[in-house]
């Protein structure tokens, strides 16, 4: 046997063992790979990267594209591994870097990327040169090449997350989606706080008896007209009308809202902003993760203000 093919077949044994044992991890940490797409969980900034390089390579900006999603997969994206490495094996016009497109796979497969597991099947064809170097800019030491501006999450980007979820998820989101506005909601911070709570599931129920899709206590669904808590559309509705309740206590704080949300917002007046509990921190940063921007808009400063705001006008 020639050496080469022998190296070949070597690289493609270590990878496919690579592959297997990403199968392995994922089914036992009960991961589902085909969830959400895996940037609803970045940091806002690595979030903006990806999608910034999404829209150059749907222009044909293929070179802008692997440099943005280069810069979230040296931070830790995984999704950005997978972008990367998809570019360079499928794009012709990346033919020159091909052969950087397994390791960039096997990369993000090993930490339970789905697509990019059965994406690393194909990077092992015969006629794709196989190399186990990432791409020079991998290992670069400059900072994100795009600063998070704040701005709430697009709605084309919503709505690439709302089709990748199953069908039953997916019609509990655009139930959010068209209900959300009758609230002065954004979409997308209705989005973010019930995929947080319950991950689109209607029948979820915590160990403290929060129950549905928006995860309501029985005191809060009763307080807010909520009969049947069960009752996809009547729970959502519940959800919002407190969602708003809470953006108006708190001046369209987004951090703070969300906060009371999970701590209820007793606990965020007690402590004079997000309470000191790791649930309710990590709570707050997916949120903002999802939803990027720190303030909502609020049609009207309420009547029942947090004492924070209260104190901070002289009231």
């Amino acid at each position: 046997m020639p050496l080469v093919t022998g190296l070949r077949r070597l690289c493609q044994c270590l990878a496919l063992g690579s592959l297997a044992l990403a199968l392995q991890t994922a089914q036992a940490s009960g991961t589902n790979p085909e969830g959400a797409p895996e940037w609803t969980d970045e940091p806002p900034v690595l979030a903006r990267l990806i999608e910034d390089g999404y829209r150059a390579e749907t222009r044909g900006m293929v070179q802008l594209a692997a440099t943005r999603y280069c810069a979230a997969a040296r931070h830790g994206s995984v999704e950005g591994q997978f972008l990367l490495g998809r570019l360079l094996l499928q794009n012709r016009k990346m033919n020159a870097e091909r052969q950087r497109a397994p390791a960039l796979l096997a990369m993000a497969s090993r930490q339970g990327h789905a697509r990019a597991e059965r994406l690393l099947l194909e990077a092992m064809r015969p006629d794709v040169p196989f190399g186990d170097a990432p791409p020079d800019c991998m290992l670069s030491d400059e900072a994100p090449a795009l600063a998070d501006n704040g701005e709430a999450v697009p709605p084309e980007v919503l709505e690439r997350f709302v089709r990748a979820l199953s069908a039953e998820r997916r019609s509990h989101a655009q139930m959010i989606q068209r209900l959300a506005p009758k609230f002065g909601i954004d979409p997308g911070l209705a989005l973010a706080i019930a995929r947080t709570e319950s991950n689109f599931d209607a029948l979820a129920r915590s160990p403290k008896n929060a129950q549905g899709l928006m995860q309501l206590i029985p005191e809060t669904a009763a307080r807010f007209g909520v009969r049947d808590i069960l009752d996809p559309e009547q729970n959502i509705r519940g959800g919002l009308a407190y969602l708003r309740w809470l953006l108006n206590r708190f001046e369209g704080d987004v951090a703070l809202a969300a906060a009371a949300y999970n701590a209820g917002e007793g606990a965020v007046d007690r402590h004079g902003g997000i309470p000191p509990y790791a649930e309710t921190r990590a709570y707050v940063e997916r949120i903002l993760a999802f939803y990027r921007a720190s303030h909502h808009p609020v049609r009207q400063k309420s009547a029942d203000a947090s004492p924070h705001f209260q104190a901070a006008r002289g009231v």
